[in-house]
């Protein structure tokens, strides 16, 4: 079973991290994961007007690889082997053409992200992955 994992640092991403070792360890099938971090660089449009691109790139890579940190200490603990993608763009749309691309079987993400208060105008990350995604996708809190 091929599962993709969105992680943003968040306590729900965790929560989702420790449901794919629970569910890798029950399952009698060999589960591959795919951790995903991904930042919608739009926000910093702005900041790239003063300062060069490899310093927004080498920001914006610690703080993906600080946030996929929490998640690989509990997949190393589970001896669960996992792959990671870091991207930037549309964090909805980058996740589903992944998914798409790897023929993933299921999405396990956590259901409350980093994205706090914007969620409640535009709608959250995950409800666009449920409603976009053509494999099963489980929200974990």
């Amino acid at each position: 079973m091929k599962i993709l994992l969105p992680v943003d640092g968040s306590k729900s991403a965790i929560n989702a991290c420790k449901y794919v070792a629970k569910l890798s360890a029950e399952l009698k099938s060999k589960c591959t994961v795919t951790l995903i971090n991904v930042h919608d660089d739009v926000g910093l449009n702005h900041v790239k007007q003063f300062v060069a691109k490899s310093v927004v790139d080498d920001y914006l890579r610690e703080i993906s690889e600080k946030e996929l940190k929490p998640t690989q200490k509990v997949l190393d603990a589970a001896g669960i082997k996992y792959t990671m993608v870091i991207k930037r763009g549309n964090i909805s749309e980058e996740i589903l053409a992944l998914a798409s691309k790897e023929k993933m079987d299921m999405i396990v993400m956590g259901s409350k992200g980093r994205s706090g208060f914007v969620d409640m105008i535009m709608g959250s990350i995950a409800q666009k992955i449920v409603s976009g995604a053509k494999q099963p996708v489980v929200l974990v809190k």
